[in-house]
């Protein structure tokens, strides 16, 4: 597989430095010191990292809203979304190339052989090089029913993959409806800040879809009187 250049980007990791001092993650610091720094794929990278595994594979979080709105802003990772039923696949795939890690629970766990299996209580795998190379890519699992999507947050929800996401230069994305609905629990500046800029670019039934969810959901979130 084609390398999507693992060099530290040392702008890009000064920049989450700032951003985890300034307002969103003010211990990160500290755990970066115990497990390692950050820099991260943005979206082109993690095509030209993921295509080649043969996998599903889409992108989630604020990349999500970005592509849909436009509106560019800092971000500190990228979510990447697998089905959970292809981390052993994953695994093989990335041997002697990049090593996987579990996380869960604030753990880390690595990922070795083909007896790999995920903890329990752990819905992400973590990526890199070595123990000396930055993370690149945080991947969160996704269940599925039968092949269709299940959201994690409404389990008994479920839906075919093309439905929730669309795709922007080549690579899939989670619908901003559903990505707001993720941040929602969160509500960071951040979260705040990518609701502000995709409400406007929102249809009618996306606006619907996400009322309906925060109401379901979490009733009485402070967005539902946006929405």
């Amino acid at each position: 597989m084609t390398d999507p250049d693992p060099r530290l980007d040392v702008d890009r990791l000064n920049a989450t430095r700032a951003a985890y001092r300034s307002e969103e993650k003010p211990g990160e610091l500290a755990f970066q010191r115990l497990y390692g720094v950050w820099s991260p794929f943005d979206p082109q990278q993690a095509k030209a990292f993921f295509d080649p595994t043969g996998l599903e594979w889409w992108v989630a979080g604020g990349w999500a809203i970005e592509a849909f709105t436009g509106v560019a802003r800092h971000h500190e990772d990228i979510d990447v979304s697998l089905w959970r039923r292809d981390v052993g696949a994953l695994v093989r795939h990335l041997a002697g190339l990049y090593d996987v890690w579990s996380a869960g629970d604030g753990a880390l766990k690595p990922l070795v052989g083909d007896d790999a299996e995920m903890p329990d209580n752990a819905d992400q795998v973590w990526l890199r090089e070595h123990a000396l190379g930055p993370w690149r890519a945080d991947c969160v699992l996704n269940p599925d029913r039968d092949g269709r999507w299940v959201n994690r947050r409404e389990p008994t929800w479920d839906a075919p993959l093309d439905a929730i996401t669309f795709v922007r230069d080549g690579v899939r994305y989670l619908n901003p409806e559903i990505a707001l609905g993720y941040k929602a629990k969160g509500n960071r500046p951040k979260d705040r800040r990518d609701l502000e800029a995709a409400l406007p670019l929102m249809t009618a039934d996306q606006r619907g879809w996400l009322a309906a969810f925060l109401d379901r959901v979490h009733p009485g979130h402070p967005w539902r009187d946006q929405v």
